[in-house]
């Protein structure tokens, strides 16, 4: 039985838990079913698995480059609280959960295609991370309630297979307003963002301009380089943080702010200042690295697709990372981020307020890197129906979101909740407290209201999938046809020359006849 447990451990940590390696898999799969040369799937594979790593790698750099960021703006505001970090948490739950999160994790992707083959729910979700994150969120919350292992394995198990076609389906119609067309979905837990934000873009943002559209004057051109917009932008702000850092601080204190990781601490304050000004660029290369990225990915792993929705999963549509969307709208990316930091911001100030003292809600302060990828994609979201309004609006309303549900979702996980982290994108939060609280009503109860929520949110899904998504349904369709008729008129065609004719005379009698014309 050990060499089993083993086996399954293996599995999850090495290979179906890392993106770049199930995602080079998959595109080799497809390319095999394409009947594809040794070479072509070889090569095919590898570069959709680099294309991974490119992700990884600036996701990396985002991580480092806001991490001393972070701890300016709490050492600045003087706010102290729960950070959310999905890989933290994971962490420290692995440690007394790992075999049960790998046998859940497994059952959950095999229901998972089972119900995308014979369902109208053709997704299949191939963010290996973000399903390790759900199963040990799962086992959290059902080991907690003090169930069997087999029974936790079974029932997350089931749960994790119906979340991971049911999300992408309820963000779909907002997916293809991003992307155009039917070629892949988003499969990322914070979907509950996302379709926040797209609804917020119908609501705000009829008479709104997209973000792509944005006109600078002549002299800020420039700044149309989402990758200068991107790293100006950051370093203005790590430049105010620091500074503000500095002022509260000391320069003692101060000046260590950039040397976790190997770096080293400033000497003065100009060396100090141009190390604030270093992360912003690093960051703006962090974003440059992610696109290239989704873009080798994009370019591999769709046509390779084709292949496997033609075998095991005919129509099938890939469910990918969270940046998948960036390209679509990159100044909405850099929107999102700030909008949903600002709201952040926002509903910590709130929780301090009313929701601890009133409530016990444990204060959750911003995270940086759930902001800038949820709130980045809020954006695009946000965009796609309402425009710059949209985004503004959508991506706020994701900081929310993230600040509140997790504060929810300590309440319901037990000796966990006095972690000082938790999970940061919505789906745990809205999930894990709803299967929280249902667990709270015994061992046969709490198993069969958890088992209900499954099934409902199951066939919410076909439903929606039948009646929304398969007919077509555009979310932004009055947005388009509001702006056509606000366009103003193309301008009409310059009059053409008047040529002035005259009635033809007969020739009086006896005039010469004239030649021919010549060729005649």
């Amino acid at each position: 039985m050990d060499w089993l447990i083993s086996l399954a451990t293996f599995l999850v940590n090495e290979i179906l838990s890392q993106p770049a390696y199930l995602i080079g898999l998959i595109t080799a799969a497809g390319l095999i079913a394409l009947k594809k040369t040794a070479g072509q799937v070889v090569g095919g594979a590898l570069k959709a698995t680099l294309g991974f790593l490119l992700i990884g790698a600036g996701a990396g750099l985002v991580v480092s480059s806001l991490a001393p960021l972070g701890g300016m703006i709490q050492g600045a505001t003087g706010a102290h609280g729960v950070i959310p970090t999905n890989e933290a948490i994971v962490g420290i739950a692995q440690a007394q959960f790992g075999a049960r999160v790998a046998w859940l994790m497994i059952l959950g992707f095999a229901v998972a295609l089972v119900l995308a083959r014979f369902t109208p729910l053709r997704y299949v979700f191939l963010t290996g991370h973000h399903m390790l994150f759900m199963a040990t969120l799962l086992t959290m919350v059902l080991a907690s309630s003090g169930r069997s292992s087999v029974s936790v394995v079974v029932i997350g198990g089931l749960l994790l297979g119906i979340l991971l076609v049911a999300m992408p389906a309820f963000a779909h119609p907002w997916t293809k307003r991003v992307t155009g067309n039917n070629s892949i979905a988003i499969g990322h837990f914070g979907t509950a963002g996302y379709l926040l934000s797209g609804a917020a873009g119908q609501l705000v943002g009829k008479r709104s301009r997209s973000t792509e559209d944005m006109k600078l004057p002549e002299g800020l051109r420039f700044l149309r380089d989402s990758m200068v917009a991107t790293a100006l932008s950051m370093v203005l702000i790590h430049v105010i943080m620091s500074l503000a850092y500095l002022a509260k601080a000391g320069r003692a204190t101060a000046f260590k702010a950039f040397a976790a990781e190997g770096g080293s601490a400033a000497t003065d304050v100009g060396n100090y200042v141009m190390q604030s000004v270093m992360q912003g660029l690093q960051f703006g290369i962090a974003v440059a690295v992610i696109l290239f990225g989704v873009r080798t990915i994009l370019g591999e792993l769709v046509p390779a697709f084709q292949g496997i929705a033609g075998r095991l999963v005919p129509g099938a549509v890939p469910s990918l990372d969270a940046p998948i969307v960036f390209p679509y709208a990159q100044n909405a990316v850099l929107i999102g981020f700030l909008a949903s930091f600002l709201g952040g911001l926002v509903s910590l100030a709130l929780l301090t307020w009313v929701g601890h003292p009133a409530f016990g809600l444990a204060l959750v302060l911003p995270g940086l890197v759930p902001h800038f990828f949820t709130g980045g994609a809020a954006g695009v979201y946000g965009n796609a129906t309402g425009g710059r309004r949209g985004a503004v609006v959508g991506a706020f309303l994701n900081g929310v979101l993230i600040t509140f549900l997790p504060a929810l979702l300590l309440k319901v996980l037990g000796a966990f909740g006095k972690e000082n982290t938790t999970f940061g994108d919505a789906d745990f939060g809205w999930f894990g407290t709803l299967l929280g609280n249902a667990a709270k009503a015994g061992a046969t109860g709490g198993s069969i209201a958890m088992v209900a929520i499954g099934a409902v949110l199951l066939g919410a899904a076909i439903l929606f999938q039948k009646r929304v998504v398969d007919t077509g349904w555009d979310p932004g369709a009055r947005r388009d046809a509001f702006l056509r008729r606000a366009a103003p008129p193309e301008p009409a065609a310059p009059p053409t020359a008047v040529v002035r004719t005259h009635a033809k005379i007969a020739p009086p009698a006896g005039a010469p006849t004239p030649p021919p014309p010549e060729g005649s």
